[in-house]
């Protein structure tokens, strides 16, 4: 009898089992190495956890006993809430302390880009010195963002010549223009990826697509950009793979 069109057989359904095994295996890993990097560094962590699920639980063993539910139900329940919680709060310190590490060194903005979630179209350094100072593009549902890192008096500069380039493709499109940094007018590295999540949806995805196409053939004709700066990523960027997983999970 003929295999049905599309089904998997026997040995692609096994295979498929072992790589998904695999995956997850990978994933305990990373979070496990994560968690023991953290742990070294922050000697508050471990006790912070403790107390969440130790309060959780308790939390839960008290309404449980209000609303009259059994012990036997109410602390395994506390218990799974309370990991589950503090696996959320371990995540997010995760979090704080790669982009603490970051801050201020070169490409620290480049790195955060690539980490946005969702439909972004994210050009680095379409021009740059070298002095390691960049602007980087983005297209998205607000328009084109560009931003730009590295010294004020010299980004600046850059971030005009790039507008004024994009403006002539880009027509009646918003154009947004952020600094990264923690002085006034600037934006911290820790709330880049939420201020570029905060902007009105000004465009729908076929405009991006448009958009996206122009640029890259403005750039093909050698009208915008420079190579890409060879200065130092950030310390935390070997954690995106980490920060993924912890997304995931």
């Amino acid at each position: 009898m003929a295999k049905a069109k599309g089904k998997p057989t026997k040995e692609e359904r096994k295979a498929a089992k072992v790589a998904r095994k695999a995956e997850s295996a990978q994933r305990r890993k990373q979070v496990w190495q994560a968690f023991q990097m953290q742990r070294k560094e922050d000697k508050a962590l471990l006790p912070l956890i403790v107390a969440i699920v130790v309060a959780t639980t308790g939390v839960l063993v008290l309404l449980g006993w209000l609303t009259g539910m059994a012990l036997w139900a109410s602390i395994p329940l506390g218990i799974v809430l309370g990991v589950l919680l503090a696996f959320m709060f371990f995540g997010r310190r995760v979090q704080k302390s790669v982009y603490k590490k970051a801050d201020g060194q070169p490409g620290a903005g480049a790195w955060a880009l690539e980490n946005l979630r969702g439909a972004w179209r994210v050009t680095n350094a379409i021009a740059a010195t070298t002095q390691l100072d960049a602007v980087h593009r983005v297209v998205g549902r607000p328009g084109v963002i560009l931003v730009g890192e590295g010294a004020p008096q010299r980004v600046k500069p850059l971030l005009a010549q790039e507008k004024k380039r994009t403006a002539r493709v880009v027509g009646d499109t918003p154009i947004y223009e952020f600094v990264v940094g923690n002085d006034e007018g600037q934006v911290p590295l820790a709330k880049l990826q939420k201020t570029l999540t905060k902007l009105p949806r000004n465009i729908d995805t076929k405009r991006m697509d448009t958009i996206e196409a122009r640029l890259t053939a403005l750039k093909a004709k050698g009208g915008s950009g420079a190579a890409a700066p060879k200065g130092p990523m950030p310390q935390g960027a070997r954690q995106r793979g980490i920060q993924r997983t912890m997304r995931r999970r």
